[in-house]
């Protein structure tokens, strides 16, 4: 078959490698004065090697209808990706003009210095002075009316607005700046020429974000479109479908179409023979492809505008465009029927820097190393392959075929083995051959590497194939181990009592302390078990217990990041394995590295936490954890409940009077501590001092007051003075007005506090108190000891506590001693609900 460059022939100043990179940037400014490339300042020269896609073309006859007065959008903005060809665009429109016999001012933000103004501009290009649009304040509609009006036919383009606008924002403007009087002149013009019918503005601007500069910028890219939006019409010069027509009008100057759909049937009878075309394509479908992108295989325009183009700041077509003309220049004395991706020469330096300065210098050694290099793995793999393909250079082809397919803007790397035989292949082999190539590549190559079903190349040493066989050999009881001494280290505070993977309720105690009980996976009949029950009894403080347990989704990574920190350790501490010093070097760094991502990754993963609720739990997610923030996952859970309102840190006592005394005279203190501690869903005091200080707070101020219910009614002890808040089961708050209104009656009729405490028995018939007291004997009177014992009636608890609360006042030291008979608890409630509330409140005693 005949080589591809005498069927599609190259341009004149390829063929003789007289093109600089230069001539694929095109720059408005330099063709409009006439300087920079011929190709594009001549207008035959620009035409003939410019393809005018529809969407060209259909610009071109809209300008020309509204300069020649009949019709057409009078403001129109050039919208396309990165290197999408806006400015190709505003020079064919500038040619155009010359055609049209109009006038074409030009104006380029890039030229721009930051005092210069839009509209002085535009007056010294038309009338090569500046006298009526002075001054840096916008000139008004009028003035720039007259301007425009004596001038058309008339066309404006204005490439790069957006960066001529960020620098004027650091022009001041008397209270304003230059930016703002440009938004406000770019508006004026806007409406200036929709009511002129010869003048025609076009503006660019991009549609991604990749063009712009920082977030100030972002803020005048979006005033720009709205101010815009208001009366222009968007254009898009380049299809998707027409890049491959640009690329081959740009790079050749003709192409024998009867030649090339010869070499293209011959093609695709080998692929369909090979079993090699794309899956889900029809033969013929790509057959036309084919066609229409000879002399380049269809993949090699896939791969660099939708893969390579996806990088930032590779721009589409130029990128492609520069890359296609090193890469056709460097093959014209080849003999080979079309190009492929194979047929990248990656020992040249200009094509290999065309690549590597988008993803790194990193990549030179990849490419010296696996590929290229005389003693380069692909080298070695061609040199042992059988002596009828070793001339074909196959393990070179489909190395170079892996790395253009190994890289992109996103997550999308790799090619399949059907990618690489349709590039490496040639038509002179079976494609069977490149499999076993592939293969070898495996074994030789030092950055290749391969996951699922694709192959790729990376910039880290390929020790994947060591790491799998350790990975396989970590037994879960290993990763267990290393996963709760992570959980152990990360989980220390004072907020909640912690469990660690601890499924059985009876190990939970029933307790009003805080506890957070960390699973290792979301397990909902355990979880509500444990909110139900201690065993076989149901668990009353219910509301006090949280869960913290992985996300699903992540859980699995995670522990393949343990398997593969546990693998570089093993690794480390083999000394059968034979390893070169880098690679060495490199398992230690990546052995750091995982102890930092292990570390982090407890906090990634454990990020679901288990609320109680009405009807089980609710969950909420602790999120992604902020960068550089050194926190343990038990203070994030924590401000994360008290953030939400579910542990309550801190009580303000209005919200005590709004939520229990609107609607009420009184409420149970004991009610309120109990419901938050037994009732799923309430808020939880992150201990009882929480709420005992915002009724402490509450009294002094008069919030409200705090007393007991006396023979079903409140009676209030405690308003506007410091209380001893008890929580006993009688012990109420009460509105503020009920309290108001006693301290009212007792002053006319105050209370004795010598009264006896009861007149009922002890329960056989005797007096129940006796005591003494310390008296001196002055007409005074005055008590200095007090001793009391007696047994306390039934009923009259929060008698006696009143009358100790008075005592209280009176002496700084009061002591307590408690004997109780007749009856029986069980040993769980002694210990949980005597000694323990005692223990919560700081209470020593002799037990």
């Amino acid at each position: 078959m005949k080589p591809f460059h005498t069927i599609a022939i190259p341009h004149k100043d390829i063929l003789e490698g007289r093109f600089t990179m230069d001539i694929f940037a095109a720059d408005l400014w330099e063709a409009y004065n006439n300087r920079g490339p011929v190709e594009y300042k001549d207008a035959d020269t620009f035409f003939e090697k410019t393809y005018l896609t529809e969407g060209l073309q259909n610009l071109l006859n809209v300008i020309h209808r509204r300069i020649e007065g009949n019709g057409g959008d009078p403001a129109i903005q050039i919208q396309t990706p990165f290197g999408g060809g806006k400015t190709h665009s505003l020079i064919a429109v500038m040619h155009k003009a010359k055609e049209w016999n109009a006038k074409c001012v030009v104006i380029v933000g890039t030229n721009l210095e930051a005092r210069e103004t839009l509209w002085s501009i535009i007056e010294k290009q038309l009338t090569g002075k500046n006298e009526k649009l002075t001054g840096l304040t916008s000139p008004g509609k009028d003035k720039l009316k007259s301007l425009l009006e004596e001038h058309q036919p008339l066309i404006i383009l204005m490439d790069e607005v957006l960066e001529y606008v960020t620098k004027a924002a650091g022009v001041k403007v008397g209270q304003s700046t230059l930016a703002a009087q440009t938004m406000a002149f770019m508006q004026e013009i806007t409406e200036t020429v929709a009511i002129l019918e010869k003048v025609c503005l076009v503006v660019t601007l991009p549609s991604s974000l990749l063009e712009h500069y920082d977030q100030s910028a972002e803020q005048l890219y979006l005033q720009l479109q709205k101010v815009m939006g208001r009366v222009e019409k968007i254009y898009t010069p380049v299809q998707e479908s027409e890049i491959s027509k640009v690329i081959l009008k740009r790079l050749f100057t003709s192409i024998d179409k009867k030649k090339a759909e010869k070499i293209v049937k011959s093609f695709i009878e080998y692929a369909q023979k090979e079993n090699i075309l794309p899956t889900g394509l029809e033969p013929t479908e790509y057959r036309d492809r084919f066609i229409n992108s000879y002399p380049f295989l269809p993949d090699v325009i896939d791969i660099l505008y939708h893969r390579w183009g996806s990088i930032t700041n590779f721009q589409r077509t130029r990128g492609v465009l520069r890359l296609l003309a090193l890469v056709v220049a460097s093959l014209k004395e080849k003999n080979i029927p079309y190009i492929s991706l194979a047929d990248f020469n990656l020992a040249s330096q200009e094509i290999r820097q065309e690549l590597i300065k988008h993803i790194g210098p990193e990549y030179n050694s990849v490419i010296a190393q696996d590929i290229t290099d005389a003693d380069a793995g692909c080298m070695k793999v061609d040199k042992n392959l059988g002596d009828a393909y070793k001339g074909l250079q196959l393990a070179s082809r489909a190395g170079t075929t892996i790395f253009l397919y190994s890289f992109s803007g996103g997550p999308e790397k790799g090619a399949t083995l059907t990618e690489i035989k349709r590039n490496a292949t040639t038509l002179n082999n079976p494609s069977s051959v490149i499999a076993e190539v592939v293969g070898q590549l495996k074994d030789k190559l030092f950055y290749f590497q391969f996951q699922g079903d694709k192959y790729f190349f990376s910039n880290q040493p390929n020790i994947n194939r060591i790491i799998s066989t350790k990975m396989e050999n970590i037994k879960d009881e290993e990763v267990e181990n290393l996963e709760k001494e992570l959980l152990k280290n990360n989980v220390k505070g004072d907020y909640f009592k912690v469990f660690i993977w601890e499924k059985n309720p009876s190990e939970i105690p029933d307790t009003e302390e805080l506890k957070l009980i960390i699973l290792p996976e979301e397990k909902k009949e355990v979880i509500e078990a444990i909110i139900k029950t201690r065993g076989t009894i149901p668990r009353v403080n219910c509301n006090t217990v949280f869960f913290l347990f992985p996300l699903e989704f992540d859980k699995s990574n995670f522990v393949s990041l343990l398997k593969k920190h546990l693998a570089y350790k093993a690794i480390e501490n083999d000394k059968t394995l034979i390893l070169t010093e880098d690679q060495k070097k490199r398992i230690r760094e990546e052995i750091r590295k995982n102890e930092n991502d292990i570390k982090e990754g407890v906090r990634k993963v454990y990020r679901q936490i288990g609320i109680p609720y009405k009807d089980g739990y609710r969950k909420e997610d602790l999120g992604v954890p902020t960068y550089g923030v050194q926190k343990t996952l038990h203070d994030e859970v924590y401000e994360k409940l008290v953030l939400n309102g579910e542990i309550i840190g801190k009580l303000a006592p209005l919200v005590i009077k709004e939520r229990y005394l609107s609607a009420n005279q009184y409420v149970f203190t004991l009610q309120i501590l109990q419901a938050s501690y037994r009732t799923p869903g309430e808020p939880r005091f992150k201990d009882k001092t929480v709420l005992e200080k915002a009724i402490i707070e509450g009294v002094k101020i008069g919030i409200f007051g705090l007393g007991e219910l006396n023979y079903e009614k409140p009676r209030c002890i405690y308003y506007k003075k410091n209380p001893i808040v008890g929580f006993g089961e009688t012990e109420i708050i009460i509105n503020a007005e009920v309290c108001v209104e006693q301290l009212d009656a007792t002053e006319t009729n105050p209370p004795t506090v010598d009264e006896p405490i009861s007149t009922e028995d002890g329960g056989n018939g005797e007096p129940t108190t006796s005591g003494g007291t310390d008296t001196d004997t002055s007409d005074i009177g005055i008590v200095k000891n007090v001793h009391l014992t007696f047994i306390i009636p039934k009923g009259k608890t929060s008698d006696v506590m009143r009358i100790v609360n008075y005592l209280q006042q009176k002496f700084e030291k009061i002591e307590i001693s408690i004997k109780a008979q007749e009856g029986e608890i069980s040993k769980q409630d002694y210990e949980n609900k005597i000694k323990e509330a005692l223990r919560q409140l700081g209470i020593d005693m002799d037990d």
